[in-house]
């Protein structure tokens, strides 16, 4: 990728030009100093799908090595930390062996990836990436539950506060957009996987007005309550694929 080639309407060239400036320079300098040892290099996460906010999202980038030497990680650490105070790029750093292995643990990442990312350098490792549906839907229930969990504790560390209230639910609500996705998928429900888009099929599928959360920072307790609600049956639902007999 260079300044020349981004793609006129792609999610990278609808970045901020300081930004799409990083990338570049990034990109020119991993691949100037790592060589061959540069095995892929890839956008993901907001800035691919196309959702990035100018100062307040990350940029999200995969870097995968053929070896995770220390003398590699040692050669670019310099070029990551500039890019990562100059313009929020956070960089995952992967070697091509691992990520076919560790599909079974990172599903809905590797999913999330799979769907949406832009390959600025290098092979794609995940155009023929296979992810059991067993792990997926394990993954599912994890993610779920630790939100549910984490929720329940910021409430608590909130102390009745309600812009504790509203900053919890806030986050949360953007946290589990990825699980609701998978969820979604496991019952063969296809869409968009912007927020919007899953919490309205999530909210349809459980039976969960999902409404008030549109609404967190005017009534943050109505809100809380339907996410504590949509967490609940979410969680529930993706347990009963599992045991299906606790339905009957």
């Amino acid at each position: 990728m260079n300044e020349g080639s981004i793609a006129t309407g792609s999610a990278v060239s609808r970045l901020p030009a300081p930004v799409q400036a990083r990338l570049v320079e990034l990109k020119e300098s991993l691949e100037r100093t790592l060589g061959d040892e540069l095995s892929c290099l890839l956008l993901y996460g907001s800035a691919a799908r196309g959702g990035y906010r100018d100062g307040q999202s990350d940029v999200d980038l995969m870097v995968v090595l053929k070896e995770a030497s220390r003398q590699s990680l040692d050669a670019i650490a310099n070029a990551l930390q500039i890019a990562r105070y100059a313009a929020r790029i956070e960089a995952m750093i992967l070697t091509a062996a691992e990520i076919p292995r560790a599909a079974d643990v990172f599903p809905l990442l590797y999913d999330d990836i799979r769907r949406c990312h832009v390959l600025l350098s290098g092979s794609d490792p995940f155009s023929s990436l296979v992810i059991d549906g067993k792990n997926r839907r394990l993954r599912v229930e994890q993610e779920l539950r630790e939100a549910q969990i984490r929720l329940r504790r910021a409430v608590v560390d909130g102390m009745g506060a309600d812009d504790a209230l509203k900053g919890a639910v806030s986050r949360k609500v953007k946290q589990i957009r990825g699980p609701l996705h998978a969820l979604l998928g496991l019952h063969g429900i296809e869409g968009g996987d912007d927020l919007g888009t899953v919490l309205a099929g999530a909210g349809k599928l459980l039976g969960v007005d999902v409404a008030p959360l549109k609404r967190v920072h005017e009534a943050p307790g109505p809100a809380y309550a339907a996410l504590a609600e949509l967490l609940a049956r979410a969680v529930d639902d993706v347990d009963r694929l599992e045991h299906p007999e606790a339905a009957r």
